[in-house]
């Protein structure tokens, strides 16, 4: 990685054997910068039940900087999405959303959804590779 830089946006059904996992695990113990969005907390906090799986996640993330999106990304994350839909490729709104604030912040998108890679061949993400 050429930067200390990174957006995780890791999937909660994804495999904890995952390349990503790991990376993520390294990038923590090392003390470099991960950055998420109040949408991936979200996202996690609806896919689980009951009071002490929430308590972790809430714990555990409140250590991770929040990147709030303004209007300008909203903007861009609906051309990004227009973008991808001429050259076939479908992008949820909130996928989309993920993929701006990376690019205009110069992030790496550490994720394992294999949505994003389609997304990356039309626009400049740059996503964390094994």
């Amino acid at each position: 990685m050429d930067t200390s830089v990174w957006s995780l946006a890791l999937r909660r059904n994804g495999s904890s054997s995952a390349p990503q996992v790991a990376s993520l695990v390294r990038a923590i113990e090392s003390g470099e910068l991960i950055l998420t969005t109040g949408l991936v907390l979200q996202e996690l906090l609806q896919g689980f039940s009951g009071p002490k799986a929430r308590e972790r996640i809430l714990e555990r993330f409140s250590a991770l900087p929040l990147l709030v999106p303004d209007r300008a990304d909203h903007v861009e994350a609906a051309a990004l999405r227009n973008t991808c839909r001429r050259h076939g490729v479908q992008v949820g709104t909130i996928d989309a959303l993920l993929a701006q604030l990376c690019i205009r912040h110069g992030l790496w998108m550490l994720s394992s959804d294999q949505d994003f890679q389609r997304i990356a061949s039309h626009c400049a993400l740059r996503l964390w590779q094994a």
